[in-house]
This record gives C-alpha cells, structure tokens and sequence, in this order.
C-alpha cells in the first residue's frame, strides 16, 4: 500500500511506523471484537424482550400483547440508526474516526448500562417506558455511529482472490454476540428462581456490556491509530464524503444496496428472536432450553459463515447471494413446521435457519461495499447497512410475531418472503445492469 502524501494529516514514518503495523489478522481480530460488542448489547435487550420487559414494562397487557409491545421498543434502534448515521459522519468530519468512536461506543455502552437501572412499570409508571424506550433510541444513534470502515480496510488489504473470506470476518460478530449474551441469560435462568430474575437477575448482562464496550473501543483504536489506516483515509477509501453528493452520485446503487441483502436481514431475527418469543409464549419448555438451541444456532452460523467466504471466492458474491435467497425462500415455506415441532423442532429450525443464514450473511456487508467507488465507499456502505437492516431486520420480530399470533404460524414465513422477494429483485436489476460485485 503506497504511502500518502496528503498534507492534511500526520505521517507515519520510520519507527513509529514498525510500533503501529498491523497485519490483516490484526485488523481482523479487531473487526471481531467491535462487531461482538456490539451485536452483543442488541441481543441482550431483544432477549430481555421476551422474558423480562413483557412483565416488567408491560404487565398490565397479556403476554402476547407486552411481547408485541417489546418489539416496538426493539424497533425503535433500528429506525434511529440511520439518523446516528447521518449524525455521526458529521462528527467524523469534524473531529476524526477517533472522536466519533469513542463517543459513540461510550453512547452505546452508557445507554446500555443505563437500562439495566430502569424501574418496573409498577414504580414508575409511563415515565419507565418512556426512559426505555429513549435509551433504545439512544442505542440505535451509537450503532450508526459505530461504524469505522474497518471491514472495507480488511478486504482492501489482501489479494481479490481471498476477498470474499475476508468480507465475512465482520459478519462473525453476529452470532459470537448472540452466543454470549444467551450464555449469559441461560447461567442466570439456571442459578436464580423465575421471581429473582425478573426482579434483579436480568439486569447483569446490561452492565457486562460496559465492560464489553470498553475493550471494543481500544481494539478499535489501536487500528485506526495505525498507518495503513492513515493511508487509506488520505487516499479517501475511508473518507467521510457528504451526505448530499453521495446520494446525488450513487443514489441508485445506494437503493439496490438496500435490497441487495435485505433476504438474510429479514432472516437474521426470525432464527433468533422470534423463535425464542414464540417457544416462550406458546409451549411449556423452559426459556432456557431455547437459550441452549440459540446458542447451538450460533455456532453453527459461525461455521456457515467462514464457508460463505470460502464459496463466495470461488463462485462470486453474487451468485452465493442469489442461492442463499433461494434456499431461504424455501425455509420461509418448511421452517414454521419445524417450529410448530416441539422442542427438537425449535432446535431443528434454528440450526438450519443458521446455516442458510450464515451463506448469505456472510457476504452481505462484502456486497453492499463493493457496490461503491472508493470515493463515497465509506459514507454510502454505511448509510445504506443502516436502511438495510431498518427494512430487514428492524421490523420483523414484531411483525412475524403478530401475524402468527392471528393467522397461525404459517404466516411468519410471509415477512422473510417479502425479504427474498426484494433480494432476488435487486440482485436481477445489478446482473441487467452489468454492476460486477464479485472482485470489489
């Protein structure tokens, strides 16, 4: 990677440059590391969801209806964060990659921590939904501030030919944080009675979050500080662009990108959360044991995603993109048997479900990236993985949960349908538009 002349930023030369190398492999560890951090706090407040907030936060509904009512306040992230977008590329502007992640992992951190204080409905009244739900919104601006532009650093520091290994390192997060906070969960289901944890039991995965963050932010620091990173900022690969132009430039890309990887999105809370609300609300088995398939879910995602990166390199992202869709259109058909199975049928649904989305999960940040010239790479990889998971992920918790609810669980299958509608849609439209997604 040559180094920069820009005039605008500090050089790295000589020894300070061999003290703050970093390999790929470092910068992979430290993409992990942030992404675990932070899927980890949004996956402690969607569990708390099902088997804490219905009771604490909305007792005065019946279970399904305070579930239902959970999920709006899981929403509420999801729509905040591309205004944390928005809000934080400014501050990137104005103050540095630095200043902005600190602040925004020390917002999510502290929004985190925060609710794990909250009172109960019958203390508080309104004013403790109210509160919640703001330290949710809280939550959502700091994710979209969270973003550093490490993954694309990652793939742009390596050959092509491994690119769709690397692009799915960042994607591992997401089931390592899963992994954690249901482990987490489970030890404390197992270790106090029901009472004691909805009264304080609940709150200690909120804090371990700080303690999370905290090591998160000086992972990602230590890369940032480094001179690849100064290098590809002042060769404007991880520059900020304005909000504006980039949508002026790359509007159209920036709109297929937002459907491009809206099937796994969509499926990403239909294996997690949604079963979880279902088994809890629906059937006798403890919560626990839906903890152990989630957690068994999640590893195999982990193995599903380093096989995405190991296909997508050999048959291209898009065409792994395509068949992933697919075979979760299939499962938006055949999963609600499963689910409706009992328990080996829960866990049947989550495993799979894991797999297929691990395959396309794996390479959905990769393809929103490569979408993207250098030049607004960074603002319009970000902007669009925020409306992306808005549109995919945000809702679907709330409504599968509410479909199935009325109509039978059959009708969950309707939302992650529409997902692969989309996906197969704009995957189409790239292919007639001759956009070649495979070695970016």
């Amino acid at each position: 990677m040559a180094t920069s002349t820009h005039t605008g930023s500090p050089q790295t030369t000589g020894q300070d440059a061999d003290d703050h190398h970093v390999s790929p492999s470092d910068i992979a560890v430290g993409v992990i590391i942030g992404r675990t951090s932070e899927f980890f706090d949004f996956f402690v407040f969607s569990i708390a969801c099902v088997l804490v907030f219905p009771a604490r936060l909305f007792g005065f509904l019946d279970p399904v209806q305070g579930t239902l009512a959970s999920f709006v306040l899981l929403a509420l992230a999801f729509v905040a964060r591309p205004v944390g977008t928005v809000i934080f590329m400014a501050v990137d502007r104005a103050v540095g990659r630095k200043g902005k992640l600190t602040a925004a992992l020390l917002l999510l951190g502290t929004s985190t921590v925060a609710m794990g204080l909250v009172p109960s409905y019958d203390t508080l009244g309104w004013w403790a939904i109210g509160i919640m739900a703001i330290l949710r919104i809280g939550q959502g601006l700091a994710l979209g501030g969270t973003w550093d532009g490490l993954p694309s650093l990652l793939a742009l520091s390596v050959s092509r030919e491994k690119r769709g290994f690397y692009a799915m390192i960042p994607q591992l997060g997401a089931p390592i944080g899963l992994a954690v906070a249901a482990l987490l969960y489970a030890y404390l289901l197992i270790n106090v009675s029901a009472e004691e944890f909805v009264d304080w039991g609940w709150r200690y995965p909120f804090f371990v979050a700080f303690a999370i963050n905290v090591v998160a932010l000086f992972a990602r620091l230590r890369i940032v500080a480094s001179p690849e990173f100064d290098d590809m900022l002042n060769s404007s690969e991880l520059r900020p662009s304005r909000i504006r132009p980039t949508l002026k430039q790359d509007g159209k890309s920036m709109i297929l990108g937002i459907f491009m990887p809206l099937a796994s999105f969509a499926m990403f809370h239909m294996v997690t959360i949604f079963p979880l609300s279902w088994v809890f609300l629906y059937s006798n088995d403890p919560p626990e044991a839906v903890l152990y398939s989630l957690i068994l879910g999640s590893v195999a995602g982990i193995a599903s995603i380093v096989a995405s990166g190991y296909i997508a390199d050999a048959i291209g992202r898009r065409r792994l993109l395509m068949l992933g869709a697919l075979a979760i259109g299939a499962f938006a058909v055949l999963g609600p048997l499963l689910l409706a199975g009992g328990r080996e049928g829960a866990t049947t649904y989550i495993v799979l479900g894991f797999v297929l989305l691990g395959l396309s999960f794996g390479q959905s940040s990769g393809v929103i990236a490569a979408l993207f010239g250098k030049k607004n790479r960074y603002t319009a990889s970000a902007l669009v993985s925020s409306l992306s998971w808005m549109f995919g992920a945000g809702f679907a918790p709330l409504t599968a949960l509410s479909m199935s609810s009325f109509l039978g669980l059959w009708a969950a299958g309707i939302y992650l349908g529409s997902g692969v509608i989309c996906t197969v849609i704009a995957i189409q439209i790239s292919r007639r538009g001759q956009m070649d997604i495979t070695d970016e």
